[in-house]
Parts: C-alpha cells; sequence; structure tokens
C-alpha cells in the first residue's frame, strides 16, 4: 500500500518546532491545520497557539503520567524514565502514538493501545520533564511469553544526535 501524503508539515512540544516527514491519521477535525501545538506534558493537541496558551495554564501536569523508573543526572543532563500503561493511560499514550507516526513511516499506529506498555524518556528541566522519545513493548500475559519485544522506538528529530 503506498504511503499517504503527509497531512501535517509541523509540530510544536514545548520550546521545540519540528518538521514532520510522514503522515499520520490525526481526527478529522485536524485535518485543516498543517501545525499542531503539543503540550508537552499531557501531549494534548490543538490546531491554534492560542488553545495551547489557554491549556497550559490550567495543565497541572509536569511529567508523563505512570510510575518514574529510572532517574540519572551525568554531562549536564538530568533525564527521567516512566512507565505508562496503555490500558491506564489511554490518551496520553494514543498522542504519543499520533506523535510517532508523524517520523516513522512504517509505523502501525495502535488505536488500541491497552496491550502496551511504554517507556517514555523525558529531559528534566525546571518546567518538569519533557519528552524526549519512547519505546512500547506488549505487556507479558499467558499467550504472549515474549514480553520483551519491543514493539516501537522513537526518538523525537529535536534530541537525535545527541550522543
Amino acid at each position: 500500500e503506498a504511503t499517504k501524503v503527509r497531512n501535517v508539515d509541523q509540530i510544536q512540544l514545548g520550546p521545540h518546532i519540528m518538521n514532520t516527514w510522514y503522515f499520520s491519521p490525526f481526527p478529522a477535525e485536524y485535518t485543516k491545520f498543517r501545525k499542531l501545538f503539543f503540550c508537552e506534558f499531557c501531549l494534548a493537541f490543538f490546531g491554534y497557539q492560542s488553545e495551547l496558551t489557554r491549556h497550559s495554564k490550567r495543565c497541572k501536569w509536569t511529567h508523563p503520567p505512570g510510575n518514574e523508573i529510572y532517574r540519572s543526572k551525568d554531562q549536564n543532563i538530568e533525564v527521567a524514565m516512566f512507565e505508562v500503561d496503555g490500558s491506564k493511560e489511554l490518551v496520553y499514550t494514543q498522542n504519543i502514538c499520533y506523535i510517532a507516526k508523524l517520523f516513522l513511516d512504517h509505523k502501525t499506529l495502535w488505536e488500541d493501545t491497552t496491550p502496551f506498555l511504554f517507556y517514555v524518556l523525558t529531559e528534566v528541566t525546571t518546567r518538569g520533564c519533557s519528552v524526549v522519545g519512547y519505546f512500547s513493548k506488549e505487556k507479558s500475559t499467558e499467550l504472549n511469553s515474549h514480553g520483551n519485544n519491543v514493539a516501537c522506538i522513537l526518538t523525537l528529530p529535536c534530541h537525535q544526535r545527541k550522543g
């Protein structure tokens, strides 16, 4: 099947503006926008900067949902990793999949993120924990004993090539 034509030219996530590479199936009401604005903490997205500004004034999130499972400060950068259950944080995990699809041509977008665990790497700043990238894997079950297989991995373009 041919790749669909890119529908969003740019996204803004926190202070980072990124040109997108591929199509992502955002809800129909967002198809008229060539740039989308994402809350850097809860990943809610908007078609207008003013909507994000209004949202940011009332959004209480300062890090991804789920459990912080790792933190390290090295080379003047502090990072934290969060484990997010796709069945408990459906909107957050669907939104991170929308973002990933913009940069991964062959990603299968999972409308149902419930069978996955998402491991979200963040950079700790004075504002909070901002997404750098993530990987996801299927949860281990009796039917799926291969729970260590990575389903998807993404480093956002603004954080690539930093060593």
